[in-house]
């Protein structure tokens, strides 16, 4: 009798862990679906604008619209000016991201905010900062007319404009890169004899390269992308200020499908430009966990 009894407790425990499996196997899916459900929802949201757009590209008159005037100048211009603003991102960011890297000093985390801040600046409020700054009737524009320049409203203030918004993305980037490298490889280089700039070359810009090669890329796109603070601070004419964003902007109530074609060439410059990056950055990684 006493054995039945067991036997009976014992399937009756089976039969309870079957249904507590069937039951987390259920709730299992169940999350699983909500999960992937949610994803989908939300990956569906930022792409089904991008496929609206492209799907509206004129391919049959593609050349055509992409020959016009409004088109070329936009384009010659926004690369132009993207060109020259990294370029002296690099020359002036990288000794910022350098020190910020690798020194520790009184005020690290105040200089650091500082250049963070236009990542958190709306862009019409860099804009105007700007204006204020660098215009006729600026803090600084008395000087700068008397030395014969007038930067607002031209080209050079396309190009500020992209510094100002751009340039702490390849800060970020470059001294994260300059912040990974071990100082042991710096001791031991030095105990052999080499100096700071051959530790400089030899070593930290090597390894850094990635993330500060990542941070160009990232700092050119959103240059490439800048709106807001170049509207206000340069103005919109065509052929001196009106870059590829600007050109869209003016387009959409003249031109649509000129407006798409610029808006295609954005969107692949961009899309290259984040595939480029993430490749940069997985190498960025492999090269960290190898020094490691």
């Amino acid at each position: 009798m006493r054995a039945e009894q067991q036997a009976a407790i014992a399937r009756k425990e089976a039969r309870e862990q079957v249904g507590v499996r069937v039951e987390r196997r259920w709730g299992h899916m169940a999350g699983s679906l909500l999960l992937a459900l949610l994803v989908a929802l939300f990956v569906g949201f930022l792409v089904l604008p991008i496929a609206a757009l492209l799907l509206r590209v004129p391919l049959a008159d593609l050349a055509e619209y992409a020959a016009r005037p409004i088109v070329l100048e936009a384009l010659k211009l926004s690369f132009f000016t993207t060109l020259v603003s990294l370029g002296l991102m690099v020359l002036l960011g990288t000794p910022v991201a350098y020190v910020l890297g690798r020194y520790r000093f009184p005020g690290k985390r105040i200089i650091e905010t500082l250049v963070e801040i236009p990542l958190v600046m709306p862009p019409a409020v860099a804009g105007v900062a700007l204006l204020l700054a660098f215009g006729r009737r600026g803090l600084f524009g008395p000087t700068l007319e008397g030395a014969g320049l007038d930067i607002a409203f031209s080209t050079a203030a396309v190009v500020l404009a992209q510094i100002f918004v751009a340039s702490p993305f390849y800060v970020k980037a470059a001294r994260s890169g300059f912040q990974s490298v071990p100082t042991e490889l710096e001791q031991s280089a030095a105990t052999e004899g080499a100096g700071r700039w051959a530790q400089f070359q030899h070593i930290i810009l090597p390894l850094a390269l990635p993330a500060i090669v990542g941070g160009a890329v990232m700092a050119w796109a959103r240059a490439l992308g800048e709106f807001g603070a170049t509207i206000l601070f340069a103005g919109n004419f065509g052929g001196r200020t009106q870059t590829m964003p600007l050109a869209i902007y003016t387009a959409l109530e003249t031109d649509l499908n000129a407006a798409i074609v610029l808006s295609t060439i954005l969107i692949v410059a961009s899309f290259a430009l984040l595939i480029t990056f993430k490749l940069l950055s997985g190498r960025q990684l492999d090269v960290i966990g190898m020094g490691g």
